[in-house]
């Protein structure tokens, strides 16, 4: 299967407007984390109102400690500074990562834009080395936008 088969199950659970904003995101992450074979973990976190931090809104795949991550640490927390995708094809070649599991080998974060500013992300962890290619980046960037029209 492509990303593109899930592109239009992706706009119906945003497009529904019977399930609350958070219903909607944990739908789409439970879409991805059933379905696409190298997404083992998938999480939507958002800056903390004013303070310098992500907080976890929805998620599938194993309950993590890592609910609040400060701005700047982890992959999650470089992308909240950075404004940029972040594709990390080796979790254990970063100094700066924060581990969820053991399992995690590779993980992408890409950030999600309402009116131009950075207010969240997409992050996926992957259990299998270097699984990530441009393709999942563009999806991810799909979903993220489709993401930001409920939240806007």
């Amino acid at each position: 299967m492509t990303f593109a088969t899930y592109k239009p199950q992706v706009t119906e659970i945003v497009a529904n407007e019977t399930l609350s904003v958070n219903d909607r995101m944990t739908k789409i992450c439970e879409l991805l984390q059933e379905n696409i074979s190298h997404y083992d973990w998938v999480g939507f976190y958002f800056k903390n109102g004013d303070k310098p931090e992500l907080k976890l809104r929805a998620f599938a795949g194993e309950p993590t400690d890592h609910t609040i991550i400060p701005f700047g640490k982890g992959i999650c927390g470089q992308v909240a500074v950075s404004n940029e995708n972040f594709l990390v094809p080796d979790v254990k070649a970063q100094d700066n990562y924060i581990a969820c599991s053991i399992y995690v080998k590779a993980e992408i974060v890409i950030p999600l834009f309402v009116n131009g500013e950075n207010i969240g992300q997409i992050d996926i962890d992957s259990h299998t080395p270097n699984p990530f290619t441009k393709e999942d980046e563009e999806f991810l960037e799909f979903i993220n936008a489709k993401v930001a029209e409920i939240l806007s």
